[in-house]
């Protein structure tokens, strides 16, 4: 192995020493938990464009990063080198899957075909190195809201020139991801939104980008790419509100436009929280439709109000996350977790971004532990169970089968005391629940 960023590979070194270094406490990717391989559960993924584009800048600062390809000055020949550089950067953290957006790869032309033909040189080593080291592309996706031509929209802009060209750039993505083997192709509508009502027709925008999706499942037919289709719900931010707000939102809106047989979900923890939601709660949502895909793992700071996307490394929510993963059997039928996640300012030393990896990787594969040791002693499930188990016999099964009425029901609730009714009410003890969770947050890690 080459030495592009001077960094060892990444090992496995327990809970011996408690203090963040360069190795894992909890991953271990042939651990065999709950009947799979970590790694299999887990499946973790690097995003491209936080990690070897990003330059930690905000909008109060120039950026800081510091990388060892920042040597390199024309753009191509930077593109390039960055493929050499990201791939070392997956064998050493053990990683086996990437994510991309079209323009992170390579610098835009004069003109799309110009771009394309940049695009295609990166995408050549690209398919080189994939095929050397096994790794694989989790998902790609085209940047649709960078440039400023997008700065209405792509697929729902109230101008047909820039609609069309998003279509081409589109085109060609989708292209990528059959040459490469994408086991995802994500939509995420940047700048699909608007800023203000009066001088928006937002029925005919959401047409356009319901033809906009049709068009692209029509063309993947065509090529043979079989990837499973992904919307990234985010409620605001750029546009003050945009059409993909949450993963309920997201469903009717597929619904609306007979898009559901073509279309997953791919939910963000910081997304989530923009929408005034937990990560849990967009996932559940999500399941309860049979809409989960796939996973982007970041969390966000709940004292701002944007999206900073943090590495994630709060126990209880990750947790959480993996609970809802183990009680679906896995995320989706070709999902992962994806660190959509960037250092902050002052992590802006190369090594940062592999610290930055180990504390999410790290965190999910805790959560993964502790969510793993509660659906072995089955204490939600036997929880939910109890909690409605009114519902399996008597009048509450009459409901569940359909056959109650409201006659029915008003006959069996007129001379039931209120005291029984409250009484009916006595496994709701949300701070037991709590405290149960903690507890085998707590247990479940010192097993580990």
């Amino acid at each position: 192995m080459s030495d592009l960023w001077d960094v060892d590979p990444i090992p496995f070194v327990g809970t011996s020493d408690l203090r963040q270094g360069l190795g894992f406490r909890y991953y271990q990717p042939e651990r065999v938990v709950a009947g799979r391989p970590m790694k299999d559960w887990l499946r973790f993924a690097v995003a491209y464009w936080h990690t070897f584009d990003q330059r930690l800048v905000d909008p109060f600062g120039e950026g800081t990063a510091q990388r060892p390809y920042d040597r390199f000055t024309d753009p191509m020949d930077l593109a390039l080198a960055k493929v050499d550089y990201a791939f070392e950067f997956f064998a050493k953290l053990g990683v086996g899957y990437f994510c991309f957006h079209d323009r992170d790869l390579a610098p835009e032309g004069d003109t799309l075909r110009e771009t394309n033909a940049n695009l295609d040189r990166v995408v050549d080593r690209i398919e080189e190195r994939m095929r050397d080291s096994g790794v694989k592309v989790l998902w790609n996706t085209s940047s649709l809201f960078t440039n400023a031509r997008f700065v209405s929209g792509a697929a729902t802009s109230p101008f047909a020139e820039i609609y069309a060209y998003a279509a081409g750039q589109l085109k060609h993505s989708l292209e990528i991801a059959k040459r490469l083997g994408a086991e995802n192709y994500v939509f995420w509508g940047g700048r699909e939104g608007y800023e203000n009502l009066w001088n928006t027709d937002l029925k005919r925008e959401q047409d356009h980008i319901a033809r906009f999706f049709h068009m692209c499942v029509d063309y993947a037919r065509e090529i043979g790419l079989d990837a499973q289709f992904l919307i990234e719900p985010k409620p605001k931010e750029p546009a003050t509100h945009q059409y993909d707000f949450d993963a309920a939102t997201a469903i009717a809106f597929l619904q609306a436009h007979d898009l559901v047989g073509d279309f997953k979900l791919n939910l963000e923890g910081n997304h989530a929280n923009l929408a005034g939601h937990t990560y849990a709660h967009e996932i559940r949502v999500a399941r309860a439709a049979g809409m989960l895909g796939s996973l982007d793992a970041n969390q966000g700071d709940k004292l701002i109000g944007w999206d900073i996307d943090e590495f994630p490394s709060d126990l209880s929510e990750t947790t959480a996350v993996m609970w809802e993963v183990l009680d679906e059997g896995g995320i989706g039928p070709h999902g992962g977790l994806n660190f959509d996640a960037k250092p902050r300012r002052t992590s802006f030393l190369a090594e940062d971004l592999f610290r930055g990896h180990i504390v999410g990787m790290d965190s999910y594969a805790a959560g993964l532990l502790v969510a793993a040791k509660l659906h072995e002693d089955r204490v939600i499930e036997d929880l939910v169970s109890q909690r409605y188990g009114s519902f399996d016999a008597g009048i509450g099964a009459t409901v569940e089968d359909g056959s109650a009425t409201l006659a029915a029901l008003e006959a069996h609730a007129l001379d039931v005391p209120q005291a029984e009714l409250l009484a009916s009410t006595r496994s709701d003890h949300l701070e037991s629940v709590k405290a149960t969770l903690n507890n085998y947050l707590v247990a479940a890690l010192a097993e580990a």
